[in-house]
């Protein structure tokens, strides 16, 4: 079945001291735009990160977010790094010197300055397998919530397809009337030429009611075209492009038919297909 460009996912992974969150959002756009949101200190896994979101997902605007936090665990305490402090101290002593009045500082403000805390570190193929996995699993997750939408959409475009299929079959059975109402109407310019000969203005109107007439054609194309949608919609693979094209024929067939309606109820039958394939055109502005 066709999916939905709209979806959203996150899930969260502990890799060594860390917990890592990982969230996908996509919205519809025409291509496939990839955009990665990573802190410098997991900026190694962007490429990665990119050529498996795009392997998986064919269309849509994609934001990648990736973020961290530190886990708090028992009896963990803080690593210094004691160089840095020593030359901190040193430094503090020269500069001390040659100020009149200095003011103490605690060590909580030595531990607020950057390299004094030191982060445990994490061997690089581990966090970048557990980095894979952790996009992996939220992709899956994102893949199977646009598969869900997709299926609503879906039951949507084909409910509104039956719709249309019911007003064309309304359409070919009112072309017997509509031929009637066409036959009484050149009576009556017959009978005006007998009255009033105006040769050119017959002419005129024979042209015209025989536009009238051919409408067979435009029936018979937008019954093609829907159940090409029909076909389409249970496709797996993207068919949004697809689709799109096929509202953009199905809504010249609609305008060509009600351009030709020679009365009132065929008029009010093309303008409900251009409802109805509008409302097409709009859900599936998010199909994959």
């Amino acid at each position: 079945m066709i999916k939905s460009m709209t979806a959203f996912a996150s899930s969260e992974a502990d890799i060594g001291d860390l917990i890592i969150n990982c969230e996908l959002r996509t919205v519809n756009h025409r291509y496939c735009d990839v955009t990665v949101k990573i802190p410098e200190r997991l900026r190694f896994i962007e490429s990665d990160a990119r050529a498996l979101i795009s392997a998986k997902l064919n269309r849509g605007k994609i934001e990648c977010g990736l973020s961290y936090r530190k886990q708090n665990r028992d009896g963990q305490g803080f690593s210094v790094n004691l160089e840095a402090v020593s030359a901190l101290l040193k430094a503090t002593q020269q500069i001390e010197a040659l100020m009149p009045a200095s003011a103490p500082f605690s060590a909580l403000d030595v531990l607020a300055l950057p390299a004094i805390q030191q982060e445990a570190s994490i061997d690089r193929e581990t966090l970048h397998n557990g980095l894979v996995t952790l996009i992996e699993n939220t992709l899956a997750q994102l893949i199977a919530t646009r598969e869900r939408e997709g299926t609503q959409l879906a039951a949507l475009i084909e409910e509104r397809c039956h719709k249309m299929q019911a007003f064309v079959t309304q359409a070919s059975q009112r072309i017997p009337d509509v031929l009637s109402n066409i036959r009484v109407r050149l009576q009556e310019r017959v009978n005006e030429l007998v009255s009033n000969p105006d040769v050119d203005r017959l002419e005129q109107e024979l042209v015209h009611l025989t536009q009238k007439l051919d409408i067979a054609e435009e029936l018979d194309r937008l019954n093609t075209h829907i159940h090409e949608v029909l076909r389409i919609i249970k496709q797996s693979e993207p068919v949004g492009r697809r689709l799109d094209f096929l509202m953009q024929e199905l809504n010249r067939e609609a305008n060509t038919l009600g351009s030709k309606a020679a009365d009132i109820e065929m008029t009010q039958i093309a303008i409900e297909l251009k409802v109805l394939i509008e409302q097409m055109r709009e859900q599936i502005q998010n199909v994959e």
